[in-house]
């Protein structure tokens, strides 16, 4: 690991200040970057310890929004009884990431942040070849063992899978990620991760010296009646082969389905909005054949390459699965 300076400074703008001095990142958590530091993918002449900034931990609840920091621990976001209460997913998400002593430091500004897992992308020393590392220099995981990579949103660039939970959950329920800068904005979750293109280095919209220090998560009906359903190799501590987030309201007969959303996870260069899906199941029955009918265009677009062909037929699968659970069939 190389070696770093280390500053801790005791106000967030003195923060975003420091981290935009070359080769500086924010360390919270640090289960991603520290990892990262070892593997020698990041490679950071300063930290800039934010942990311990007031103010940015905080859940709050409104009859519009939910409000939570974006440095509260994701084991700490998981417990909350509003949380469990209100949007199931959310809690279900998180509480399917990681291990608990990942949990219990991890931040979820931190999360948001995390980067892929791709074998290829992590060890720099065994594959040189990486446009997410560096630009230009080729994908070894277009030729190579790509049965964890992305069968949506890839590009000649870069197949590499996006990794978290919980952002599949946001973005599934039109969360808005909350970022410090020069003037403050909030992006819609969605919009906040691009696609590889020809520039898969760059994986957010996050500019220098801009800092995240929350999300939104809009009330609706169908928050309240919402899971998170990840299907993986085995039941802990693994990423997603493919999950869904998803939710649904119904109309008052209790059976015709008013609203639905859906995203998924473990099959996309991003966390992966279900909108034809969504919008073939508004004003239907909500009946498992329909819901198997209408999750087979989840997939719609998708690429497959010489080992991630299964993610195409398992994906829909687990997107019907999702639903039938949110609203009460298994």
């Amino acid at each position: 690991m190389r070696a770093f300076d280390y500053i801790r400074p005791d106000d967030l703008n003195i923060a975003r200040q420091e981290v935009s001095a070359p080769v500086t990142r924010f360390l919270a958590g640090g289960t991603t970057l520290l990892d990262l530091m070892k593997c020698g993918v990041e490679r950071p002449a300063r930290l800039v310890d934010i942990s311990h900034l007031p103010g940015l931990s905080d859940i709050t609840f409104s009859a519009e929004q939910i409000h939570i920091g974006a440095l509260a621990k994701m084991s700490q976001v998981a417990a909350d009884t509003r949380i469990q209460t209100q949007a199931p997913v959310l809690s279900e998400a998180l509480w399917r990431a990681a291990s608990p002593q990942l949990r219990n430091m991890a931040s979820i500004g931190g999360n948001l942040m995390q980067r892929t897992r791709c074998t290829y992308f992590r060890d720099p020393a065994a594959y040189p070849d990486c446009n997410k590392r560096t630009p230009g220099s080729g994908c070894a995981a277009l030729n190579g063992v790509n049965r964890n990579h992305a069968v949506l949103g890839g590009s000649d660039a870069c197949i590499a899978i996006y990794p978290g939970d919980f952002a599949v959950a946001l973005v599934a329920f039109d969360a808005r990620v909350l970022i410090r800068g020069e003037s403050d904005r909030s992006v819609p979750a969605g919009d906040f991760y691009r696609l590889p293109g020809n520039r898969p280095d760059i994986e957010h919209d996050l500019a220098a010296g801009e800092i995240i220090v929350g999300v939104e998560v809009p009330v609706v009906p169908a928050l309240k009646h919402s899971h998170y359903l990840k299907v993986r190799d085995r039941a802990s501590y693994e990423f997603a082969a493919a999950s869904a987030a998803v939710g649904v309201e119904f109309e008052s007969d209790g059976h015709t389905i008013r609203d639905v959303r859906i995203a998924l996870g473990g099959v996309g260069t991003k966390p992966w909005r279900a909108r034809v899906v969504e919008q073939a199941l508004v004003g239907k029955p909500f009946t498992e054949k329909v819901l198997r009918e209408a999750a087979r265009h989840a997939v719609d677009g998708a690429h497959a390459r010489e080992h991630n062909g299964f993610k195409i037929i398992l994906a829909p699968r687990v997107v019907a699965r999702a639903l039938m659970a949110a609203g009460g069939l298994v």
